[in-house]
């Protein structure tokens, strides 16, 4: 094949470079935005002065957010809901997968049983039942119910199941052969061989969690119990009476509803952004072999 472009060639490229700029400009800029007017004065940014960078520089809107208790206090029920939230998804994922990647003469059933996961993808009770459901068990204003009632990613489980039944029935066979059960094949074999799948759904989960906020205003009967993102839908309408009630005269000065707002999305951002990059060079990979199967 020749190493020559043709100048049509040139044209789509130029053009699906362009495009691409395009929507990764239209991706960022809001970011950007939301990152220059927290480091911004309050007169910038009631004034409307601010675009893509800081006008007037200081850092009083984070300083009054990270001093307001209950804004950590909720930012420490997300951190708790992730780390249990996910650590059951992942368990029941890999532990439901498992025996669903295997077919119909090793596990009997197997069909019914992949079917009545993926109806619960399709229909579901409806918020009343689970409300109530939640509050017959009791765990209404707990941690536990935010993270239960997503316990079952289903979503997760057919990715992962589609990637288990692509790895090589011969390993499995091996293993089978030395002596080793089940539990040692799925934990000493199939998991370690999955990473970029578990990396995906892992991803996955966590944005979930951190990105949750119906569940939170739903589920929790008082506000001091909020998650992360369900405080910050709160003050996002009401943050001017909590300034307001303020007696820090630099305060009231310096930071305003759209500054103080702006600073708690973005600290409310932060650790999804930190955590992608990590996980990033797996989800392509995890996506591809974990959806398609022959």
């Amino acid at each position: 094949m020749s190493g020559h472009k043709s100048p049509s060639y040139r044209i789509f490229q130029v053009l699906n470079y362009g495009f691409l700029t395009a929507l990764a400009l239209l991706c960022v800029m809001p970011l950007a935005h939301l990152f220059a007017v927290s480091f911004s004065s309050n007169a910038a940014a009631t004034a409307g002065e601010v675009f893509l960078w800081p006008v007037d520089f200081t850092t009083k809107s984070y300083e009054f957010v990270l001093t307001e208790s209950a804004f950590m206090k909720a930012m420490g029920i997300t951190i708790i809901r992730v780390l249990l939230g996910v650590s059951i998804n992942m368990i029941i994922t890999i532990l439901v997968a498992y025996p669903l990647s295997k077919d119909a003469k090793a596990l009997s059933g197997r069909t019914i049983y992949v079917w009545i996961f993926v109806f619960t993808m399709l229909f579901s009770g409806g918020i009343i039942p689970m409300y109530m459901t939640m509050r017959f068990l009791g765990l209404l204003d707990t941690i536990w119910v935010l993270v239960l009632h997503t316990a079952v990613p289903v979503f997760n489980i057919v990715i992962l199941l589609n990637f288990f039944r692509n790895l090589p029935k011969e390993l499995e066979e091996a293993a089978l052969i030395d002596g080793a059960g089940h539990w040692r094949i799925m934990w000493g074999i199939f998991v370690p061989l999955s990473a970029a799948s578990i990396a995906t759904v892992t991803l996955f989960s966590i944005v979930m969690h951190w990105n949750s906020w119906f569940d939170g205003i739903l589920y929790m009967n008082s506000p001091d119990n909020y998650p992360l993102q369900s405080y910050l839908y709160t003050v996002v309408v009401g943050i001017q009476s909590i300034i307001s009630s303020s007696t820090d005269m630099e305060v009231l000065q310096m930071v305003s509803d759209r500054t103080a707002r702006a600073a708690q999305l973005f600290v409310g951002s932060i650790p999804v952004l930190m955590v992608y990059p990590f996980l990033q060079r797996h989800f392509t990979k995890g996506i591809v072999l974990g959806s398609v199967k022959e």
